[in-house]
């Protein structure tokens, strides 16, 4: 275990920030469990860190600041049973290389793959889908230090309330040091990418969410052009997109003509209006076949702030038309698109999909540009629909709006308090979503 000297901490986009006492980087979970220890003996609190893409400021401590990259890499495959267990600091894009090495895969995941696996799903990361949807819900077991120093694993037959909670627990119960996954044989999706009017979308929303694995829109503002993207799975053969079709599309278009329309955008806010009518065009239909990740995921290199929430699923049109007219009738120069996505009910605690079918908004606004008026307007939106934040991105929610809107709050914070009563993990932004 190596520790280094305070220095600071920033996340992916900039806008959290923090100066912990000492920053560790352990190696297994005797060593996190002897740090935890130690942290107790001086009146320190903990934080795992994960690759810092939460725009929250969920992992942000004064205390002992845990490193992941000592916990990488895959622990033990179990082909009988379907499940792959794997180190919790293993960053999501090696962890797909690893499973397709040998000849394995997720069943879903969310289109962006630098993020650590526990800050992934610690957070409630999901991906969209019919049936599948979180990251957390494949999770079949965990290996857990407490706030005590005792390292435990749980699954749904073995501290199965602690399971219930730890695979959405935001780093409240403790430090996850390894994950076992439900995995499944490598398999192909087809890639249908198209534009779309915005009614034509909401119109067909139903049979899009009902007759597509994977359904999701990007909805341009300031325009009523979408990009559907429905992804399948496929007996093949594969036919990847060309080298030269990726570089246009995913690097050229999707990262450096929008990073530079979005700087134009920063500094000459009336020009937003019609830069999102020209780039909402820009994207052609394609259609593609590739290996799952390769499909799931994709580059994102311009920088932003996001706020997302989870509505019930029968919610969205009328909540995204409201966007909509916000946008149309209101001052606000939005450069990015509005992302939606879906996901079946699940039974995870603090899954933002917890007892019901869901849809998801999420409004993103280039790093640097002021977002707070944007954000507060929209998450107004959201909550009138009993909306809930994802927790790794920005909200003004507090603990006293989530006992409302999720059904097993209560028994979560019991939970915290059971495992952790000292708050050894908390801090301030656990200290409002949580309670005290």
């Amino acid at each position: 275990m190596s520790t280094s000297t305070p220095t600071s901490w920033k996340n992916w986009a900039g806008n959290q920030s923090a100066r912990p006492r000492r920053v560790v980087t352990p190696r297994s979970a005797e060593e996190v469990s002897a740090l935890v220890r130690r942290a107790a003996e001086d009146g320190l609190r903990v934080k795992a860190v994960g690759a810092g893409h939460s725009f929250t400021s969920v992992a942000v401590t004064d205390g002992v600041l845990v490193r992941p990259e000592g916990l990488t890499g895959i622990q033990a495959v179990d082909a009988e049973a379907g499940t792959v267990t794997v180190a919790s600091g293993t960053r999501l894009e090696d962890f797909n290389t690893m499973l397709a090495q040998r000849g394995l895969a997720l069943t879903n995941m969310g289109d962006i793959a630098v993020q650590s696996l526990a800050g992934a799903t610690g957070t409630g990361t999901h991906g969209t889908g019919r049936a599948s949807g979180a990251l957390s819900g494949q999770i079949r077991g965990m290996e857990i230090v407490l706030a005590d120093g005792e390292i435990v694993t749980c699954s749904a037959d073995e501290n199965a309330e602690l399971f219930a909670g730890a695979r959405v627990g935001l780093g409240s119960l403790g430090i996850v040091t390894a994950l076992t996954f439900a995995v499944e044989p490598s398999f192909l999706l087809e890639a249908h990418e198209e534009p779309m009017g915005l009614d034509e979308v909401l119109s067909r929303f139903d049979e899009l969410s009902t007759d597509n694995e994977h359904f999701e829109f990007y909805w341009f503002p300031h325009t009523d052009n979408c990009n559907v993207k429905r992804n399948n799975r496929s007996a093949g053969p594969a036919k990847p997109l060309s080298r030269a079709r990726f570089l246009l599309d995913d690097e050229l278009l999707s990262n450096g003509v929008f990073g530079l329309a979005c700087k134009v955008g920063k500094a000459a806010p009336k020009a937003i209006p019609t830069i999102a009518r020209i780039s909402s065009k820009a994207l052609s239909a394609r259609s593609y076949t590739d290996t799952s990740f390769k499909v799931f995921t994709s580059p994102r290199r311009v920088r932003f702030v996001e706020m997302e929430y989870a509505l019930p699923r029968e919610a969205l049109t009328s909540a995204l038309r409201e966007v909509h007219q916000l946008v149309n009738n209101g001052d606000e120069k939005v450069s990015f698109p509005v992302e939606v996505r879906i996901a079946p009910s699940d039974d995870m605690w603090l899954s933002t999909a917890s007892g019901r079918d869901s849809a998801y908004i999420a409004v993103h606004m280039f790093r640097g540009t002021p977002h707070e008026r944007y954000f507060t307007a929209v998450e107004k939106i959201m909550t009138a629909h009993q909306g809930r934040p994802h927790w790794g991105k920005l909200h003004t929610r507090d603990a006293e709006y989530f006992a409302e809107v999720y059904p097993h709050f209560k028994e979560f914070t019991a939970l915290r308090d059971r495992v952790d009563p000292d708050r050894r993990f908390g801090n301030d932004y656990l200290r409002r979503v949580l309670g005290a």
